[in-house]
């Protein structure tokens, strides 16, 4: 297990390295979701079905040719496997939206490469790192390639549960300081093993080398709930922008499942 653990450290310092390279125009997302370093058991397949709606969002592009981010549906499906007891790989696909402007979408796909602390949910401080890369539509992203870099620390402090993911987008142009810092926070109480409230923050606040004004800032507080049951776990929620550039609200809902489980027959 130490060998493993110092095989992992090392390959995320790697990939770290190999990803700093970017430039990043903010643009609406299939996934609201703070990662927590939980990852799918060793041999079970996960699927989970990301979907937010923006009743009362910006009217115009993030970029000349993008969609209205108003009164537009997005989502996709994530495919999960657990490798190893502290690697998970994932492929979201098929990303997709409906939005009032350009109607039904394939906005891409994308894979994931998830390292974690094993076993986080039975830790006190937990940590990981997510890696995406993904393949974009022209309507849905400026870069047809683009990538994220997701640090994870966490603290279970029972019954309150602290996250912190400080994301990096990546569009493979500028070098480190065009990474575009765009973090992720939640604060939950944990009502009962099944139930949970929370608080979670997305954030985008442009460019490390040079962040945007305060007001052109993307900031959006969730309201959320957990709910988890041996048939779907559920995770839903609503938004409520916070700057002049940020949509005014958003509702999320998130529904997972293992598909298949280690029990014999």
């Amino acid at each position: 297990m130490t060998a493993l653990r110092g095989l992992g450290v090392r390959a995320l310092v790697l990939i770290a390295i190999a990803l700093a390279a970017s430039t990043v125009s903010f643009a609406q997302t299939d996934e609201i979701q703070v990662y927590d370093a939980s990852i799918a058991e060793v041999g079970i397949f996960n699927l989970t079905w990301h979907n937010n709606f923006t009743p009362d969002g910006l009217t115009s592009p993030a970029f000349p040719g993008g969609l209205i981010p108003d009164k537009s549906f997005n989502g996709v499906t994530e495919w999960a496997y657990g490798v190893a007891p502290w690697f998970e790989a994932g492929l979201y696909l098929p990303l997709y939206s409906i939005s009032k402007d350009r109607g039904a979408t394939i906005n891409g796909g994308k894979i994931r490469l998830l390292f974690v602390r094993p076993h986080a949910a039975d830790r006190k401080f937990f940590y990981g790192a997510n890696f995406e890369f993904s393949y974009n539509a022209k309507h849905w992203d400026p870069n047809r390639f683009s990538s994220e870099i997701r640090p994870i620390i966490g603290w279970h402090l029972h019954p309150w549960d602290i996250i912190i993911n400080p994301i990096l987008d990546n569009s493979w142009k500028g070098g480190f300081r065009s990474l575009d810092f765009a973090p992720a926070s939640r604060l939950a109480y944990n009502l009962s093993p099944k139930w949970a409230l929370a608080a979670e923050e997305y954030d985008d606040l442009g460019l490390l080398r040079n962040f945007y004004p305060v007001n052109e800032q993307y900031h959006q507080l969730f309201a959320v709930f957990d709910h988890t049951s041996e048939i779907v776990n559920v995770e839903g929620g609503i938004g409520f922008g916070l700057t002049s550039g940020s949509s005014k609200i958003t509702l999320k809902l998130i529904l997972s499942r293992d598909l298949n489980s280690h029990g014999k027959h």
